[in-house]
């Protein structure tokens, strides 16, 4: 019983993986089943979001207000093999069976009145099409691409896949969000894996390092802080464009195409703290002055208020480094190297003096997985890059120094070392505690959303078409008492 709930739930999170929330996936409709009242015969057809009538011949499955064509079934195949996803251990009954899921979802969504925010939805499809445009080359190749007539049909289709989407997971989320387990559930949730079936958990590291990076002079932050400035007098004496000059000078990648624009909303927290504290302290139409974040240096103009939701646009620009200044942070690392390697000072104690990472330095530099938020490392779910730096390192070895870099920090030198190395082993409650208890929840949280569909199945409308009444759905779908 275990292992078979393991692969269902391994087939899920497969599956869910390739989400609503990107444009590759199926661009399916919210259709709902009307009679055509010009025929003799009352026919059933549907009704696109175009407002167009198809007849229900390729009509797979009707759950409530929603249906599942036989296309997009066909079309979720072609579109997790596009993204990369295997689907040679994924049938076809069990891709239909996601579908029907999904369906199920947003139907009682709607039912239990859950609601979702139109524009934040807006703003997450603007900043996904950005993305996907600058990537396939322009917004006129991506719509030709995915064979719309025009970009606003193209935006209209992913805000319903979004919307539809977000409704989903809120409705599945809210069937499990509230649930625990206690130290006596894990322990029996253990004891009842038969010693064949209890889970490997494969070799794990612990890693920490110390990070140096190069200062930037007070010249080039004076030089950003004028541009900004002028920027922000031709705008507000000139009446030029906030959002060309966003377009055409700033260093975000992620709202260049968007000329800055972000939808922040009070209740939510997004973007650095110093940000959001600007942005909330304008007034529409006014343009802040150069202020500082993690990132670089912005100027924000807040365009509009809509209760909780404040859309700004801004411009980042961010200070050069020199030549100088990376050599300088290079050497400081190599010295701090050379005296540990030497035991003048340990790794622990280094970090704590010379490491510019605050998130780690008071820790000794050692590294949390984002994952988890524990210290440990699965070796197989290591980022490559990541792997490649410290994967010839013995244990409490020092690398030698790493140039790298990251959105904030263009360029960073690092040193790592593995502190501890657990390989490979089969399950054990003591040692592996958290990691069983995750799996506890997993296992509940899989019986509370089972026990759900089993109650809205049975108060759903729900009809299967054709060859696919043959499959055999772990779930009720045919309402078998």
């Amino acid at each position: 019983m275990m292992l078979l709930k393991t692969k269902n739930l391994k087939l899920l999170n497969k599956i869910i993986t390739f989400s609503y929330f990107f444009i590759v996936s199926v661009f399916a409709y919210s259709q709902e089943i009307i009679n055509d009242p010009v025929s003799e015969k009352p026919e059933e057809v549907i009704v696109d979001s175009l407002n167009q009538r198809i007849k229900i011949d390729g009509v797979a499955a009707v759950i409530g207000d929603f249906v599942v064509l036989d296309s997009d079934i066909d079309k979720q195949f072609m579109q997790l093999e596009a993204g990369g996803i295997s689907t040679d251990d994924i049938t076809r009954c069990q891709l239909f069976g996601k579908l029907l899921e999904d369906k199920l979802y947003i139907h009682h969504a709607i039912q239990d009145s859950i609601v979702v925010n139109d524009l934040e939805i807006r703003s997450n499809v603007d900043q996904q099409l950005a993305g996907f445009a600058e990537q396939i080359g322009s917004m006129e190749k991506l719509v030709a691409y995915y064979k719309k007539s025009s970009e606003q049909e193209l935006r209209d289709e992913m805000f319903e896949l979004n919307k539809n989407g977000q409704m989903a997971t809120m409705m599945r989320q809210s069937v499990i969000e509230n649930l625990e387990v206690t130290p006596e559930e894990v322990r029996q949730f253990f004891n009842n894996i038969s010693v064949e079936e209890r889970p490997m958990f494969g070799t794990e590291l612990r890693i920490a390092q110390i990070v140096v990076i190069p200062e930037t002079t007070q010249s080039e932050v004076d030089k950003v802080i004028k541009r900004l400035n002028e920027f922000r007098s031709d705008v507000i004496d000139n009446g030029s464009s906030f959002t060309t000059k966003a377009v055409l000078y700033t260093q975000d990648p992620g709202s260049k195409r968007t000329g800055g624009k972000y939808t922040l909303n009070r209740k939510r927290p997004q973007m650095a703290k110093e940000f959001r504290e600007v942005a909330f302290s304008l007034q529409e139409g006014e343009v802040s002055k150069p202020f500082k974040t993690d990132f670089g240096y912005h100027i924000i103009q807040l365009e509009k208020i809509r209760g909780q939701e404040f859309d700004v646009r801004h411009i980042l620009l961010i200070p050069k480094v020199t030549e100088e200044a990376i050599n300088a942070a290079k050497n400081k690392l190599e010295k701090v190297r050379q005296s540990i390697v030497d035991g003048d000072i340990t790794f622990k104690e280094a970090a704590r003096e010379a490491s510019d990472e605050k998130e780690t330095k008071f820790d000794g530099g050692q590294l949390r997985n984002p994952e988890t938020q524990d210290y440990n490392f699965e070796l197989t779910k290591m980022d490559p890059g990541f792997y490649a730096q410290i994967e010839s390192l013995g244990d409490n070895q020092i690398s030698p120094v790493i140039k790298d870099g990251d959105r904030v920090n263009p360029i960073k030198f690092k040193i790592v070392t593995v502190t501890n190395r657990v390989d490979e082993h089969e399950a054990n409650f003591a040692q592996d505690y958290l990691k069983i208890k995750d799996l506890a929840l997993q296992d509940k949280q899989l019986n509370a959303v089972t026990k759900w569909q089993e109650e809205k199945i049975m108060d759903t409308y729900i009809k299967i078409n054709g060859e696919l009444r043959s499959c055999d759905f772990n779930s009720n779908w045919f309402k078998i008492k």
